[in-house]
Formats: C-alpha cells, structure tokens, sequence
C-alpha cells in the first residue's frame, strides 16, 4: 500500500513542476503588468508553499 501513495505524491509532484514551468513561460511572454499579476496568482494556486520570488528566482537563472 505503501507504494501506490508514493506513486501519487510523484505523480502529483511531476504535475505540479510541469504547471509551474509552463507559467514561468507564460510569465516571460507576458506582456502587461496585469498578466503577470494573474500568472502569479495562478502560481500561487498550483504550489502554495512557493513565493514569487521563488518563482521568479528561476525564470532570472535561466535568463543569465
């Protein structure tokens, strides 16, 4: 039993990162400041435990 919970916590995980990188995408095409407010606010929705700076930390690694 021990295994089908540690199957969904992965899974679950997997999912959370991929909706994470495709709004850290999102984020960089963004044009407004609006747009960028509802991206944050969604990211916050997908991984509560994460601060936009957290969020924004990476898209600034990945732009160096």
């Amino acid at each position: 039993m021990g295994a089908f919970t540690k199957r969904w916590l992965i899974r679950k995980r997997r999912s959370r990162r991929r909706k994470i990188d495709l709004l850290r995408r999102r984020y960089t095409k963004a044009d407004s400041e609006n747009q960028r407010n509802a991206i944050l606010k969604k990211a916050h929705l997908v991984s509560p435990q994460m601060t936009a700076e957290e969020f924004l930390q990476q898209i600034k690694k990945s732009s160096n």
